[in-house]
């Protein structure tokens, strides 16, 4: 889905300058434990299926659309993998804009739908096998979101904090 009015109402207020947003990530794994990773038309890489939180939307419910727009599955999370952000999580676009991203990253299980790119944000979907991401360009986040689900723990991963207090 290209740009939402809702961006391009803050992108006309604050031009290309870093806009932080909240965002999902959707990893799915099939029955022999590969991801489903999405190639996008912006930067021609891999990444997991995800997108911006609309204002008032639930983040699961963002993850459920997210996943059918790009891949054409309707999921059912299942877990929250964990919450990542800071300088991996950001991108500047091909027209200049910076955004940063706080992501919720879910496992998903897939419930219907027929695996397809959308043509529009999406060129190609595809399953892989862990081993097989050593030859594949991904997106930076990507690794450090899929190494937190294949640990396949209960644990909700996230970074761990950098920020300390000023000396008193």
């Amino acid at each position: 889905m290209p740009m939402s009015d809702y961006i391009r109402g803050l992108r006309e207020r604050i031009g290309t300058e870093v806009l932080e947003i909240p965002t999902v990530s959707v990893i799915v794994f099939d029955h022999r434990d590969r991801v489903l990773l999405v190639r996008h038309v912006e930067g021609n890489v891999w990444t997991t299926p995800g997108g911006m939180i609309e204002p008032y939307e639930l983040p699961a419910d963002a993850a459920v659309r997210e996943a059918w727009e790009e891949t054409g599955l309707h999921v059912v999370p299942q877990r929250i993998v964990g919450v990542f952000g800071g300088p991996v999580c950001s991108a500047t676009y091909a027209n200049g804009d910076k955004m940063a991203f706080v992501t919720t990253v879910f496992v998903a299980d897939v419930a219907g739908g027929t695996l397809r790119p959308d043509g529009e944000e999406t060129l190609e979907t595809r399953y892989f096998a862990r081993e097989d991401l050593r030859d594949v360009p991904v997106r930076t986040q990507v690794m450090l979101y899929l190494d937190a689900a294949w640990a396949h723990e209960s644990t909700v991963h996230f970074q761990k904090p950098t920020w300390r207090p000023p000396s008193a």
